[in-house]
């Protein structure tokens, strides 16, 4: 398996993989955001991306001091200066986030910020599960989670659907 905490894996991957670490390295999110334990998730580090899907850059912060975070991020650390931004504070599991929506050179990308360690945020989780499940499963799953994506299925309901999972969200956590 990879090792998802770093972003060197995008190196010698596919296409996009390549693309989206040249964006990352050039723009130094990884270097910029250190204080934060980032990690890149969703479907781009596990090959099940389709056209639009973002970067979801996942870290850990203290929601207490989140000023400093979007101050670090917002003036010149991490985003361009004429990017439009988007910041929302969803609850996740009874806790307020914080999530960063931007496009970067084509790419759309969410930075989402959580007071709990990023390789124990659901999402990370996910992610792993996802990626076990289609080397157990092989390339007639992983084409199947693609095509379901592609028809406008979010990722875990469409594991959720050829898995015969209840609860996907949780269902896979447990996996």
């Amino acid at each position: 398996m990879p090792d998802f905490t770093t972003i060197e894996y995008l190196k010698s991957g596919n296409e996009r993989q390549q693309k989206a670490y040249q964006l990352l390295s050039k723009y130094r999110f990884f270097e910029k955001l250190k204080a934060y334990s980032p990690i890149l998730a969703g479907t781009i580090p596990i090959e099940i991306d389709i056209e639009g899907s973002d970067l979801d850059i996942i870290c850990e912060v203290d929601l207490s001091f989140e000023e400093g975070f979007l101050d670090e991020l917002m003036f010149s650390k991490c985003i361009p200066g004429n990017t439009d931004v988007r910041v929302n504070y969803p609850m996740i599991d009874g806790e307020k986030c914080v999530v960063l929506s931007f496009i970067l050179e084509g790419f759309p990308i969410e930075i989402f910020g959580q007071n709990k360690p990023t390789i124990q945020q659901k999402a990370y989780l996910h992610m792993i599960a996802e990626y076990r499940i289609l080397k157990e499963k092989g390339e007639d799953f992983k084409q199947k989670i693609i095509q379901l994506k592609q028809q406008g299925m979010k990722t875990e309901p469409a594991f959720g659907l050829l898995l015969g999972l209840d609860n996907p969200y949780e269902d896979l956590l447990k996996m």
